[in-house]
């Protein structure tokens, strides 16, 4: 059986596709990152899809470097402006985020814009069953993720200068224009379930309720844990976040309870007890508990929409792959997935009211 942390976890020689002037960087590290000091040596992370990510290592000291892919991209996407923007922000208020070092837009340094970030030496779980992990500590590691995602939602986004990061309101039927444009844009071949789903959306769509800083794909890869300690330290991967509605982004983290084994190793089925991961009942109570709300209304809407957009993502990886720049060598078996998210999205659809 594959061990998705060995899997994912480390680096790798840089792809031939994703290489670029390591001399350029030097200089402009030297002259923008305080208190640096070279040489410098370049690694791939091997995990990660969307923008490409290098480890930048020093005798003194490590840093990371994540950049837009190269090549002919989808309209919005790949924003590391904005990643740059809210790690920034929420750092200074002492939300679990590495440092941020600098924002470079001009594509003549290194091919494409990029930032450089600390390299937070703690673990990386791919593998959402926690194999690896003694039982008793499954269940912290659950519960810090939720304790994570309610305190970024419980930010009041003026008062820690992102007040125009995005619009508030009406964050899901923007959402759902913004991935049924990008999924048209990226299709390969026509998916009868995503075209009802683009149909159906946005009328279905609930009233928001509340607005607050959204992370846009908060999982459990999407962090970074204490070396000894069932906490987190860091979130990364901040590419989708914005403004809107906080429902959407932890309803995105449930669909792992919602979800089977054989799409993005979901929950489904498992015997969590035995496991000692919180089930979906005990991961929602916590999660209003936190937030102060008395229960979560129309999931079967939210788990619907969450993989309509997942699979949309999906298709966008896949896309990049048969251009040759997407930053994951198993990019292009995520083709095949598409079409069984919208299929199963679909069945939330019908469940909701359709």
């Amino acid at each position: 059986m594959t061990n998705l942390d060995d899997t994912f976890s480390g680096t790798k020689d840089v792809a031939e596709a994703l290489r670029f002037n390591e001399a350029a960087l030097l200089d402009w590290m030297k002259a923008n990152v305080e208190g640096f000091s070279g040489p410098l040596r370049v690694g791939q992370f091997k995990g990660g899809q969307s923008n490409p990510t290098y480890k930048l290592e020093t005798p003194g000291k490590a840093y990371v470097l994540r950049r837009k892919p190269p090549g002919k991209l989808l309209p919005s996407a790949h924003a590391v402006d904005r990643e740059f923007r809210v790690m920034s922000a929420l750092g200074a208020q002492g939300f679990p985020v590495p440092k941020m070092h600098g924002l470079c837009e001009d594509p003549d340094v290194i091919g494409t814009a990029f930032y450089v970030m600390d390299f937070i030496d703690g673990r990386i779980f791919w593998d959402p069953y926690l194999p690896s992990i003694d039982p008793a500590d499954r269940a912290r590691i659950y519960d810090s993720m939720n304790e994570t995602l309610a305190a970024l939602h419980a930010f009041d986004p003026e008062r820690i200068g992102l007040g125009d990061y995005g619009k508030p309101d009406a964050y899901i039927p923007r959402q759902i224009a913004r991935w049924s444009k990008q999924y048209k844009a990226s299709e390969t071949h026509t998916i009868a379930s995503m075209d009802r789903l683009i149909d159906w959306l946005p009328d279905a769509a609930p009233e928001q309720d509340r607005a607050s800083i959204v992370h846009g794909d908060f999982r459990l890869d999407n962090m970074i844990f204490d070396k000894n300690e069932p906490k987190v330290v860091a979130v990364l991967d901040w590419e989708l976040s914005t403004l809107g509605d906080p429902l959407a982004d932890f309803t995105y983290q449930l669909m792992q309870w919602r979800t089977p084994k054989e799409m993005r190793n979901g929950f489904l089925g498992a015997n969590l007890k035995e496991l000692n991961i919180p089930d979906e009942a005990a991961y929602v109570e916590a999660y209003c508990r936190r937030t102060g709300r008395e229960g979560l209304p129309q999931l079967d809407f939210y788990f619907a929409y969450n993989l309509f957009r997942l699979a949309a993502i999906v298709q966008g990886v896949y896309h990049r792959s048969t251009q040759g720049n997407a930053s994951n060598a198993k990019a292009r078996e995520y083709g095949a997935m598409v079409e069984p998210m919208a299929d199963y999205a679909w069945s939330f659809a019908e469940k909701a009211g359709n």
